[in-house]
């Protein structure tokens, strides 16, 4: 067993669609970034690249690469899963942490479990999602930014 952490953190927008998990949340501003900037799906990519100790998520993906403009971050998740698939390892769970002052996530983090247990081929039971705010404290706390931290269990798959 193998045991990664993942962390990402984009600002606030106007003019962006928020994508969070690979779900469109409802929000006057999106996250800026090079790809469609989702946290959660980095942040979980970046987390099952540690654990897997295959670099980190800005070596397999730069955004130098003028093919993640504006990427759905899904690409990066997937990659990522069969690179996982090719050196014997699957998921074994993944805890996910978003911080946002806004917008409210408890209304979607039933859907982007879903959705991120649908991406990495496990039950919903083996993903966890919770939302914190910033308190109005730091670049959360003043709806700057939001981030996104996950820890990711990996083992090797029986034959």
């Amino acid at each position: 067993m193998r045991v990664g952490i993942g962390h990402d953190t984009h600002r606030l927008e106007a003019g962006r669609p928020l994508i969070l998990g690979g779900v469109r949340v409802e929000h006057a501003r999106g996250l800026a970034g090079h790809s469609d900037a989702d946290v959660v799906l980095h942040a979980l990519t970046d987390a099952l690249l540690g654990a897997a100790g295959l670099g980190d998520i800005g070596d397999a993906y730069p955004d130098t690469d003028p093919r993640h403009e504006d990427a759905d971050s899904s690409v990066f998740l997937r990659g990522t899963m069969s690179r996982l698939n090719q050196t014997g390892y699957g998921v074994v769970n993944v805890d996910v942490i978003v911080f946002a002052q806004e917008p409210k996530l408890g209304p979607v983090k039933s859907a982007i479990r879903a959705n991120l247990a649908k991406l990495l081929g496990v039950s919903e039971d083996c993903v966890n999602v919770k939302a914190k705010t910033g308190e109005k404290v730091g670049h959360i706390g003043r709806a700057e930014a939001i981030a996104c931290q996950v820890v990711a269990l990996i083992d090797r798959k029986s034959s």
